[in-house]
Formats: C-alpha cells, sequence, structure tokens
C-alpha cells in the first residue's frame, strides 16, 4: 500500500510535489507518461487485490460527519473534499484496522489526537487544508505521516509528544510565528521530508535560525503570497539535502534583491543536492542572476518554475563555464515584453554543459544545435512553440537518450524522423500533441537504431505510420490518432513489447504476428465491433490487455471471444468485466458481455440444419406412421365424400329429402357373406312387404361408389349391418358404416341395426375400425343364432325393429320439426 499512501499523491495540487529535480528526470528516462500509468495502475490493481486491503473513498460527497456505516475492515479512509468540522472518538473508535485517513480540505477547528488512541496500526494522517488553530496531544508512536500544513497555527503545531514518532518520514507544519524552540521536540528526529507553510498574518514573527535544528533531508518552506515577504528566514542553517521554496518576490529595493542574498548563502552549503524554485515574480536581470548563482554552486539539480517576469530583457552568456549541476529545468515562464531577440537565449542553453535540461512553457519558437559536442543526455522542450526546423541534421546530441518535444508545431513526421538519424545513443522519444502526420509515399524511414521508446500518441496520424516504425522500439503510443487498421505489411517490430493504440477507430485485435514479442495492449476507445477470437492464442507473449470501452456488436460471432476473456486472469484483462458491453443490436445494449448469452443451436449453421432436417424427418415418419396406424387416408376420402355431399343437401329442402324415404332397410354386407343375405335374410323380411335395399340391385349405374352408398343410406329408414370377420376385412363396409352413423336425415333417429352373424373378437378389429368398436360397445346388436329353433324369434325382433309405414314416419319427421 506503500504506492497509494505515499504523500506526494496525497497532497493538494496547490505546492508542488516534494521529489528532487534529479529524481524526476531519472523517473522520465525511464519511459514515457502512459507506460508509467499503465504500470502503476497495475501495481494498484494488484495491491487491491489483496485481501488485507480495504479502501473506501468518500471524498466530495458533501459529508458534515465522519460516516457511521464504514467496514470494521476500512484500512485505507479518504473523506477529503467535504464539510467535516469535528472529529471524535466515537467515529474512528470501531476502526481498529485503520492505517490511512485523509481529512484534508474539511472545516475542522480542533482536534485532539487522543481520538485515535485506539486506532494502534494508523500511521497516516492527513489534515492538510482545513482551519485548525489548536492541537490537543496525546502520546503517540506510530505515525509516519503527518500533515499539518495549510492551516491557521499561530505557532508550529508541534507538541513534545511528536519526540517519540521514531518512524516518522514526512511532517507538514503551518505557522505564522516560527522560533527556534518550537523545533526542539523533534530535533532529534530523521524526518525524511518537512513541509512548513508560512501564514500571511501581518504580525508575523520569525526567528531567522528556527530552522537550524530541524534534521531533515528534504525540506520545502512555501512563504505568505498575500504581502511582499522579506527573507529574514534563514534557510541556509538547514540541514536539507534537497530544498524547495515557493511563493518569492524579488522586488529591488535599493537595486537590490534580498533574496539573492539567500541563494548566495545557499550556494556555500556543500551538502545542497537539489533546489527548486516555485511561483516567482522577478526581472529578467534577477532571474540571470539566480541562474548564475545555481550555475556556480555545488548542487546537482535546480529547478524554477512559474515564473512570472518584468523589466527590459537581458540574459548573460555563461553556459560555456563549468558547473556542478547536472540538471536544469525552466518550466512556466511569462514575460511582459512581447518583443525579445531569443538567439542568445538558444545559444546559451544549447551550449550548456550539463546532462539534463528541461525548458519547458517558454514559448520558445527554435532552438538550435550545439555548436560542439554535446553531454546532454536528457532534454525536454515540451509545451512550447518549436517546429520541425528543430535540431535539423544535429550532429553533436550523440549522447542524448531522452527527448521530448511534446506540445510544440510539429508537422511533418519525415522531418522528425530525419532528425532523430543523427542521434545515435536516442532511446526514449515523446512527440506527443502536436499536428504530426506521416505521407505513406515519403522515402524518409531512417529513425535512429537505437530508439526504444517512442510516444506519438494525440496527433494526426494515419494507418501508414506502420509502415515506418523503429525496428528496435520496445514501447509504442499511438493513442487518440486517426488509425483505422494496421496493415499487413506493417514493418516487422520483433522487440515491441507495449502497444497503446486508445482513441483510434480500429476495427479489430491486432495479430502478433509481427508483434511477437508483444506483452501490453491498450486498445479501448475504439471501433471494435467483432473482435478477433484467436487473438490470445496468436499473442502467446500477451501479459495484460485493455479492450474495453469499444460498441461490441452481441452476435453469435462474440460468444468465442467472451469464451476466451472469461478464461483468462482478470489480471491480465483490464476492466472486465464493467468496461465490456454490447453496443449492438438495441435489445441488448448496455449488457455486461459477460452477461450476453445466445442458444448454440441458432450460432451453429450446420448444426442448424441438422436439427431441422433431423426434425423434419422424425415428424414425417410420426405422421407417415399415424396415418398408416389411424388410417387416415381412408377417413380423408370418406369425408371428402361426406362435405361433396352435404353440399348438394344444402340446396334440397328437408321436406323433399323426407320424402325421398323408399326402403325400409339398407342392407351393408360383405360379399363372402351374400349366400346367408340372399338366402336367409332377404326372404325373411320380404314377405312381410318390407323394401330392403341392396347394392347389387340399387346402385344407380353412371354414379360413384360413394355417392351411391350416401343416396341408399339417406333413402332408407333403416341400416343393417351384417357383421362378421369377412365385413371387417371390406372398405366398403367401413364406408357404408360411417356414412350411416352421419345420416344427415336420420341423425335424430336410432337408425343402426347391428346383425351378428358371426363373432368377432375385439383384438381382430383393426385400430381404424374405431367406430365399429364403439358401436359394439355401446348398441344392443342382434346375433344369429346357430340353433334352428331360436330362428323365428330372431326374424321375430328384426321384422319388428324396421316394420313401420313408411309415409306416417315421414309425417311424424315432419310434425317433429315443425
Amino acid at each position: 500500500m506503500d504506492l497509494l499512501i505515499c504523500p506526494d499523491d496525497l497532497k493538494s495540487s496547490n505546492y508542488p510535489r516534494k521529489v528532487s529535480y534529479q529524481k524526476m528526470a531519472q523517473i522520465k528516462s525511464r519511459t514515457f507518461h502512459f507506460v508509467i500509468i499503465f504500470l502503476l495502475i497495475y501495481e494498484v490493481k494488484t495491491q487491491i487485490s489483496d485481501e488485507s486491503e480495504f479502501l473506501v473513498d468518500r471524498s466530495k460527497t458533501g459529508l458534515t460527519h465522519v460516516p457511521k456505516d464504514l467496514s470494521l475492515k476500512t484500512t485505507t479512509l479518504d473523506i477529503s473534499q467535504n464539510n467535516i468540522s469535528e472529529i471524535q472518538s466515537s467515529d474512528v473508535l470501531s476502526l481498529s484496522k485503520l492505517r490511512v485517513l485523509i481529512l484534508s480540505h474539511n472545516r475542522i477547528q480542533y482536534l485532539d489526537i487522543s481520538v485515535f488512541k485506539f486506532n494502534q496500526e494508523l500511521e497516516h494522517l492527513d489534515l492538510s487544508h482545513n482551519q485548525l488553530r489548536t492541537i490537543s496531544c496525546h502520546p503517540i508512536r506510530n505515525f509516519k505521516h503527518l500533515d499539518f500544513s495549510f492551516n491557521a497555527f499561530d505557532a508550529l503545531p508541534i507538541c513534545k509528544e511528536f519526540g517519540n514518532l521514531s518512524q516518522l518520514k514526512f511532517l507538514g507544519l503551518s505557522a505564522t510565528q516560527l522560533q527556534k524552540s518550537s523545533v526542539q521536540p523533534i530535533a532529534h528526529l530523521n524526518i525524511s521530508q518537512v513541509l512548513l507553510v508560512l501564514g500571511d498574518s501581518y504580525g508575523a514573527k520569525v526567528e531567522p535560525d528556527s530552522l537550524q535544528d530541524l534534521n531533515t533531508r528534504s525540506l520545502h518552506v512555501v512563504f505568505p503570497t498575500k504581502k511582499e515577504f522579506h527573507f529574514i528566514l534563514n534557510v541556509s542553517v538547514s540541514t536539507a539535502v534537497n530544498l524547495e521554496l515557493s511563493n518569492i518576490k524579488c522586488v529591488l529595493h535599493d537595486n537590490e534583491c534580498y533574496f539573492l542574498d539567500v541563494l548566495l548563502e545557499l550556494q556555500k552549503k556543500p551538502r545542497l543536492s537539489s533546489l527548486t524554485l516555485n511561483n516567482i515574480e522577478t526581472t529578467w536581470s534577477t532571474l540571470l542572476s539566480i541562474i548564475q548563482i545555481a550555475w556556480h554552486s555545488n548542487m546537482d539539480s535546480f529547478s524554477i518554475s512559474n515564473v512570472r517576469l518584468q523589466g527590459q530583457f537581458g540574459f548573460g552568456d555563461f553556459g560555456d563555464s563549468d558547473t556542478s549541476l547536472k540538471a536544469l529545468s525552466i518550466q512556466q515562464v511569462i514575460s511582459d515584453v512581447f518583443s525579445i531577440s531569443q538567439s542568445i537565449i538558444y545559444r546559451t542553453f544549447s551550449n550548456m554543459k550539463i546532462q539534463n535540461l528541461t525548458v519547458s512553457g517558454t514559448r520558445m519558437l527554435h532552438m538550435v544545435c550545439p555548436s560542439q559536442v554535446s553531454p546532454f543526455l536528457y532534454l525536454d522542450f515540451s509545451n512550447n512553440l518549436l517546429t520541425d526546423t528543430v535540431f535539423n541534421n544535429c550532429k553533436t546530441l550523440t549522447a542524448l537518450k531522452t527527448l521530448s518535444l511534446k506540445m510544440n508545431q510539429l508537422k511533418q513526421l519525415a522531418n522528425i524522423i530525419l532528425m532523430t538519424k543523427e542521434m545515435k545513443s536516442l532511446q526514449q522519444l515523446d512527440i506527443s500533441q502536436n499536428s504530426l502526420r506521416y505521407d505513406e509515399y515519403e522515402n524518409t524511414c531512417s529513425w535512429a537504431e537505437s530508439l526504444l521508446s517512442l510516444n506519438m500518441s494525440s496527433n494526426t496520424l494515419t494507418d501508414s505510420v506502420f509502415r515506418c516504425l523503429p525496428p528496435k522500439v520496445k514501447v509504442l503510443d499511438l493513442h487518440n490518432n486517426r488509425i483505422t487498421n494496421i496493415p499487413k505489411d506493417v514493418t516487422s517490430l520483433e522487440s515491441l513489447q507495449e502497444l497503446n493504440v486508445a482513441f483510434n477507430s480500429l476495427a479489430d485485435l491486432p495479430g502478433c504476428g509481427t508483434f511477437r514479442s508483444l506483452s501490453a495492449l491498450i486498445i479501448d476507445h475504439n471501433s471494435i465491433s467483432h473482435p478477433t477470437t484467436d487473438f490470445f492464442q496468436s499473442c502467446q507473449e500477451m501479459r495484460s490487455v485493455k479492450a474495453g470501452n469499444n460498441p461490441f456488436q452481441c452476435t453469435c460471432e462474440l460468444r468465442e471471444f467472451i469464451k476466451n476473456m472469461d478464461q483468462v486472469s482478470r489480471e491480465v484483462v483490464w476492466d472486465w468485466p464493467d468496461s465490456y458491453k454490447c453496443h449492438y443490436p438495441e435489445s441488448h445494449k448496455g449488457i455486461l458481455l459477460k452477461d450476453f448469452h445466445v442458444s448454440p443451436l441458432s450460432c451453429n449453421t450446420t448444426l442448424l440444419i441438422v436439427t431441422i432436417v433431423t426434425t423434419v424427418l422424425v415428424l414425417a415418419a410420426s405422421v407417415t406412421f399415424l396415418c398408416w396406424y389411424f388410417d387416415l387416408p381412408w377417413y380423408v376420402r370418406m369425408i371428402c365424400q361426406w362435405t361433396q355431399t352435404r353440399r348438394r343437401a344444402r340446396n334440397v329442402p328437408l321436406e323433399e329429402l323426407q320424402r325421398n324415404l323408399q326402403f325400409h332397410a339398407f342392407i351393408s354386407y360383405s360379399g363372402h357373406d351374400s349366400a346367408w343375405v340372399k338366402n336367409e335374410l332377404l326372404p325373411n323380411l320380404e314377405k312381410e312387404n318390407l323394401q330392403i335395399c341392396l347394392h347389387e340391385r340399387n346402385f344407380v349405374p353412371g354414379k360413384s361408389i360413394v355417392e351411391n352408398i350416401i343416396t341408399c343410406i339417406e333413402k332408407s329408414y333403416k341400416s343393417i349391418f351384417v357383421l362378421s370377420p369377412n365385413f371387417i376385412q371390406s372398405e366398403w363396409c367401413h364406408y357404408e358404416l360411417y356414412f350411416a352413423h352421419h345420416n344427415l336425415f336420420h341423425a335424430a333417429f336410432d337408425n343402426l341395426i347391428l346383425v351378428l352373424l358371426e363373432p368377432i373378437p375385439q383384438y381382430s378389429i383393426p385400430h381404424s375400425y374405431h367406430k365399429l368398436k364403439s358401436l359394439m360397445e355401446q348398441r344392443t346388436y342382434l346375433k344369429w343364432p346357430t340353433e334352428k329353433s331360436k330362428h323365428a324369434l330372431f326374424w321375430a325382433n328384426l321384422r319388428a325393429a324396421i316394420n313401420v309405414n313408411l309415409r306416417n314416419e315421414v309425417k311424424e319427421t315432419n310434425d317433429t320439426s315443425s
């Protein structure tokens, strides 16, 4: 967690970071900005994933009190930039694991340190930028970081109990009165960093030697801003190796600036390694004097930033003289003089015999090539007005390793490529935030062979830039350009390890065919809708991927990609799954990719076709079997015939149909039983003057069989069916039985007579004859007796069932209908 609670990261932006310029230069020289951020996020993510750390951020939420709903596991609590006016023991009593507490930018006026007596693990307390006036002390031992800067203390808030803080590394103080005795309680401590903010009160009392007993390696003094401050405080008596002074108004009094005397005293300090000056108001001549004093001192690095200049322009020529300085930084210079000759400035800077030089934010138009081989290792000319002609054909920067030209007026990448050709040792180049473009027809592609890290972000580069890249580059930043595709004929970059192409218009993840060593890829905020599914297979060395915030199209093609992302460790895939959402179609818009699910059947065309064909075949086979089992064709034909007959019958009045009754009975039998019908049945019925309808003698030639059957049944009062095993084998008998049962005229009468000539086992009746089964189960039928003695009774019963007067029956039917 040291990375999360670094004092420099937690400080307000109102004063610069308390790190020497030399150290910052070393950091910058290692890699470019995006790489630092990339690795920083990785470390933070790794540490947050540790179950022992529990971070709570409630900053900028309008709190008036310390929240009560905090987890007991909380180790880091940030409640800065709220409206909290007090803190009590009960607020933090339950947070026994609390290590870091940030309360900066609130309204606290009083602090009793005893409120933290139960927080034994608390080691980082930030109460800067409050309204503190008084501190009530309590024995404390574990603090490593205490910040009471930018408060309203009259005297230094140093309690005698602070003398027990043997682990204290950072101490932030503020006061309007500064006395030597106030520092005594901590004089024996070896504190790494001390921040001292002097108040603006007009009654301020400062003893010149107040800091003499302060034992610290790095000291940052912030002077008052609301009034001119005379440098009564003697900073030269401090033991600090790294000194930073902010808010300096070097106004002449009797042609003399008191601050120059302070610098002359510092010049004599052999231990002083780094000096940083912030927020300065002075003249050109005084600025020149300040730089000359630093130049001839024993310091390693000198940095001056946020400078406002007035008076006549003047600049001395001192760059050729020897110096102990290794790093000089001049940043953010504003001059009241609008017309000045800069040639002397260019010549002075270019010929300085130092290793690290930063001239940033000065509106510098040009920089000339050193007149002889230069010792420059690090050059930062960012945020100026430099053009492509800078260092044109310059052969004296052979030792230069790091060059930053970001935020300038560079236009043609080809000119920059030519510039680097003569820089034989160049390893890091930053040309971001310009207007660079590259014509693919350019013949110039001779980068410095030593170039390892290249930042070309925020330009107007297109796909053609990939055809001309440094062959040995390891870190490449091309984010925020106009790249739509990585060409197949891209320059082979066998050494490329980290690639940033975020905020472009790429439609797919790049393969690693030409990037075989690629281990880190940032490609978020592009136009990727259907990413390549075999990306991780082709990029075996990939250790970190950030591809969120793309317009993913959630279709079948995305299933394999989602599966691969789920299988890869979250330490490899950044922001998964929160930044990976469906953009199309509208029905899935906003859904996380991990929650998108679609049936495998609908995504596999072959499987879908096989499934459909199989289903159709099974269905067809089932229908065929059912048709065969239930004799469906027979029923279809029968229904068609019956429908046609009913249609014709609708046009004939019911009375006419009833008047057409001509027969007492219609006989239906199998041809195999015709002998019994003709020899037994007909003689016994017709001798009683019963009119019997037989198909052999009553069917009308020329009509269809089915139509004849229906006509005979409709002209008969009863239908007699001679049942036998032969009957169930006859298809036409089945037709006759069906039509007789559904006779239009006799629907309201019991018109069926079943005569069982021979026994019929139920199991022998086909399934398609389910109507016959039903009739035999529900109706009483006449069984032909084998004994002759019973024949007379059989005939009597049969004649009684059909011996009616047809005309009377018709009349009764008419009466019932009316």
